[in-house]
């Protein structure tokens, strides 16, 4: 009997191919971006970066909601909220449920969202699920595995079944959640933009499966498996691959540009990857900001990609890493014995990424100042070639860049920064620590010297 039942077994959703890529198709971050355009300030770019770390960081990502929320700007004359001017969010592994809540929920996220998330415990409903021997038939012999059972939970307690098509239709911020290739290392990004490079049709895929695909911790969870379809729908690379990739370009090649090409061109190799198996965003990129230094960088590289990106109302652009990263304290070094296998399997591979992290946000800052600098030297050409000081103004307008880092090193408070770094990486935690976390998010938030001269800039009083 058992036998006959474990016949029945589930198979995976597949991801549709799609003919030929409509440029203008599709969940796309320029499509969103141009609805955002229409009902807030086109000048100012705002973008949230949602760390890694399973409740811990899907409630301190809300907190930083809640306080853009309460956060009062004036925008042509118009009296609005920080959270309205919040154009693009992403998001990876537990920060990946709060950005891709919120472009589904709008507003109404800050009614919901903690009793059906946050203040849930979805660890042990999930391992409850595991172990059923009413699952046991899907989970045994086919190609369904423990995320596919995690997305479909997620649908019941949280997304509803939405695709990414519903969130074409809003218009929300876009919400960029990844996963990581476990055969290469490469971040893939649920947008269209780039699941044309895989030519599959993005929109038909679930919101909570996407979010299994964020936060498929390895060996705890499954790889999420979709069908490559690459090098059949004529993608075309970017402008800016000539310029990073052609030999005679002048000066060095922009590093993280041409290693992402290297990735996109591995992606249409449909031949000898017809498969691809994705994990946890945060393997490759934790913060979630990886796409963005890589964009910056992109259009620094690139002339012509400068000339084709519609960067050109843009006058303020703000990102705001949201970083849950922990700290467990450990006994270790007082011991003679090192510590046990399993220990040392999680320490390799935590501390890897946490100091991948660091280096991230340090980069965004050097690329915030290099841009400041730049511009600096460009005015002063313009002036050495005959145009006034106005002139020279006008022709390069000025970028304001503002890198606003919410972090727990940032708690004056030696034990209750303690507190924080101690808290576990798992899909539960006490309703006290999930309060606790919001508010301390509004407060590292409201204190950061970069945020108050933003909100100051857009006509708001810094609390």
């Amino acid at each position: 009997m058992a036998l006959a039942g474990l016949a029945g077994c589930a198979h995976r959703p597949i991801n549709p191919p799609i003919a030929k890529i409509e440029p203008d198709g599709g969940y796309r971050t320029h499509a969103s971006l141009e609805r955002r355009e229409k009902i807030n300030d086109d000048e100012t770019l705002v973008i949230l970066a949602f760390s890694g770390g399973g409740t811990r960081a899907a409630a301190f990502s809300y907190g930083v909601l809640e306080e853009l929320r309460r956060t009062a700007v004036v925008v042509n004359g118009e009296r609005r909220t920080m959270l309205d001017e919040v154009d693009i969010v992403t998001g990876v592994s537990g920060g990946s449920f709060t950005a891709l809540s919120f472009a589904l929920f709008g507003d109404r996220l800050f009614a919901e969202y903690e009793q059906r998330f946050l203040k849930r415990n979805v660890q042990d409903e999930l391992i409850g699920r595991v172990l059923s021997p009413a699952q046991w038939p899907k989970l045994v012999g086919g190609t369904y595995g423990r995320s596919e059972l995690a997305a479909d939970y997620y649908d019941e307690i949280l997304f509803g079944g939405a695709t990414f098509d519903d969130l074409a239709a809003k218009a929300a911020p876009v919400a960029i959640v990844t996963g990581t290739d476990i055969s290469t290392g490469a971040r893939l990004a649920f947008t269209q933009g780039e699941f044309d490079l895989i030519c599959s049709d993005l929109g038909k895929v679930r919101l909570a499966r996407a979010a299994a695909t964020s936060s498929a911790v390895p060996s705890v969870l499954s790889p999420v498996t979709y069908n490559n379809y690459g090098g059949t729908c004529g993608f075309k690379y970017p402008a800016w691959v000539q310029d990073v990739v052609n030999p005679s370009a002048r000066g060095r090649p922009a590093g993280r540009a041409l290693q992402r090409y290297r990735e996109m061109d591995a992606f249409q190799n449909r031949a000898e990857r017809p498969y691809l198996h994705l994990v946890d965003g945060g393997i490759s990129d934790n913060l979630g900001i990886r796409s963005i230094l890589e964009t910056m960088e992109e259009i620094e590289a690139s002339p012509r990609f400068r000339r084709s990106s519609d960067y050109g109302t843009v006058r303020r652009m703000a990102v705001v890493v949201v970083n849950a990263r922990s700290s467990p304290r450990t006994d270790w070094d007082r011991s003679e014995k090192p510590p046990g296998i399993f220990s040392q399997i999680f320490q390799s591979s935590s501390v890897p990424i946490d100091r991948y992290s660091f280096e991230s946000v340090e980069l965004l800052k050097d690329i915030v100042a290099r841009w400041g600098m730049r511009r600096e030297l460009a005015i002063a050409k313009a002036r050495l070639a005959g145009a006034s000081e106005a002139r020279a103004e006008r022709l390069i307008p000025e970028v304001s860049l503002y890198a606003i880092d919410v972090s727990f090193d940032a708690i004056e408070d030696p034990q209750e920064r303690r507190y924080f770094m101690d808290l576990p990486t798992s899909f539960v935690l006490p309703p006290e620590a999930v309060d606790r976390l919001r508010e301390v998010a509004g407060q590292l938030l409201r204190a950061s010297p970069q945020y108050q001269l933003l909100v100051q800039d857009l006509g708001g009083k810094p609390q």
